[in-house]
């Protein structure tokens, strides 16, 4: 069972920056992958960054360049760093844990929410 707990949500202009960060628990943190999926009002919810155990990244083409997803397998914690935020950014950014990148999340945080105002 892994437990994961999002922070550092906020109000912030177009162009700022904000840095989530998503502490897991259990034992098994350093052998999951752990991704940030993100859902707007009325939208579907999507990938916007996953990284590999071993900390290969992949980002959705929207975000590719302005965000970073990294990890600190001895703090258990994964972050995405996100700079030049636009208003399409707004949403409510969820942390996720999966066996692979490339497959579905089995643990989900509660969320936290990112508006980005124009």
């Amino acid at each position: 069972q892994v437990q994961l707990v999002e922070s550092g949500g906020g109000l912030v202009q177009a162009g700022g920056s904000l840095r989530l960060s998503c502490a897991a628990s259990g034992s098994i943190f350093s052998n999951v992958a752990m991704g940030w999926y993100r859902q707007a009002p009325g939208k579907q919810r999507e990938s916007v960054a996953r990284i590999t155990s071993g900390g290969r990244a992949v980002y959705a083409a929207s975000v590719e360049g302005r965000f970073t997803i990294s990890r600190d397998n001895a703090k258990n914690t994964v972050y995405l760093q996100m700079n030049s935020l636009r208003p399409e950014d707004t949403a409510v950014y969820y942390c996720a844990a999966m066996k692979a990148i490339y497959l579905p999340p089995d643990y989900w945080g509660q969320g936290t929410q990112v508006t980005v105002s124009s």
